[in-house]
């Protein structure tokens, strides 16, 4: 099969392999489309901390199973539209055992710690596919940045009319807004590039703001009735907008973390107590937000397009990666297709 490899930093490579080998709890699936995340583009660079070379990128995908092991349960069927969990959990540490997969102590991710999706099948376990038979290709492949996103709008424990403040719109705070939404909360999106804000405006009909405009609270709570959020999902990464967001919660309010960066938070801890402020961080997901994300798939209100921007060709999108993929600043979520 013609697979696509990282050899090292800034080397992409076509090779061809063998077929994987089927393990008795695992299906094989024949890749139809994958999505191009962040970690692909900072592997490539030689960014991505925990890395080992060569790698198969590729964790965001759908596929079509066309052989099933001797000891796969449940109601699968050969033909069956399946998309990738790709956290590979132990079940054996304590964080496992209270349910919290996501943050397995012994976690490995396809495509990132072993071997993922730039190739034309990919074997998997059985407890790592989710069967999405009424949803398309293309909004299949996104499930996962979808249920990272599901998984902090789950971390805030919304309400209906809740006042949210989603501050980033890349692919994860695009999806929060959505979800956010989706569950009946008043979303407004902060981005500092004005592209962004279109793309929020037009694809998901929400509200937005530049959180660098010197009047920006003021338009905040012109949104709220005159208050600030009660819940800011940060998914930035950026230390000034992370150290800043207890600046945008009334009292009593909730920051959920889904960006991340490397270094230290510096919070005023005088604004954060007079608050009675709630921090949370939030890390991958779990089945509980992929079945969700799948509903919403099904229901229509979620689709590709709320952060799908650029479409690629699997036999060629290697060939010049570093500049249509890593150097495209107009890229804010690609897909690959495999036909």
């Amino acid at each position: 099969m013609k697979t696509l490899v990282c050899e090292q930093p800034h080397q992409m490579r076509y090779t061809e392999k063998a077929m994987p080998t089927v393990l008795p709890n695992e299906l094989l699936v024949k890749v139809a489309a994958v999505g191009i995340c962040g970690t692909d583009i900072h592997a490539f660079t030689g960014n991505q901390p925990f890395f080992s070379y060569p790698r198969v990128l590729g964790h965001e995908l759908c596929g079509e199973v066309t052989e099933m092991g001797a000891s796969v349960s449940g109601d699968f069927q050969i033909g069956d539209k399946v998309a990738l969990i790709p956290y590979v959990a132990c079940f054996e540490c304590p964080s496992c055992l209270s349910g919290k997969t996501n943050c397995c102590e012994n976690i490995s991710v396809i495509g990132v710690h072993q071997d993922g999706g730039f190739c034309e099948y990919l074997s998997v376990p059985q407890s790592n596919v989710l069967k999405v038979n009424g949803v398309d290709n293309e909004t299949a492949a996104l499930i996962e940045p979808f249920a990272i996103s599901a998984h902090a709008v789950r971390r805030a424990a919304l309400s209906a009319d809740d006042a949210v403040l989603v501050v980033g719109a890349g692919p994860i705070g695009l999806g929060a807004a959505a979800i956010a939404a989706a569950d009946g909360a008043r979303v407004v999106v902060a981005d500092t590039q004005a592209e962004r804000r279109a793309h929020v405006e037009s694809e998901l009909k929400l509200a937005t703001l530049n959180p660098m405009d010197a009047d920006f609270h003021e338009q905040l709570k012109a949104q709220f009735n005159g208050a600030l959020a009660q819940v800011v999902i940060d998914a930035t990464g950026n230390p000034h907008a992370m150290n800043g967001a207890v600046n945008h919660i009334r009292h009593g309010g909730k920051i959920v973390f889904v960006g991340l960066f490397k270094g230290n938070l510096e919070i005023s801890d005088p604004d954060f107590h007079k608050k009675e402020t709630t921090l949370m961080g939030s890390r991958n997901a779990t089945m509980e937000d992929f079945s969700k994300v799948q509903q919403l798939m099904e229901q229509g209100k979620l689709t590709a397009n709320m952060m799908l921007t650029h479409r690629f060709n699997f036999a060629t999108v290697g060939l010049d990666y570093q500049n249509s993929v890593v150097d495209n600043k107009e890229l804010l979520k690609g897909v690959i297709h495999f036909e």
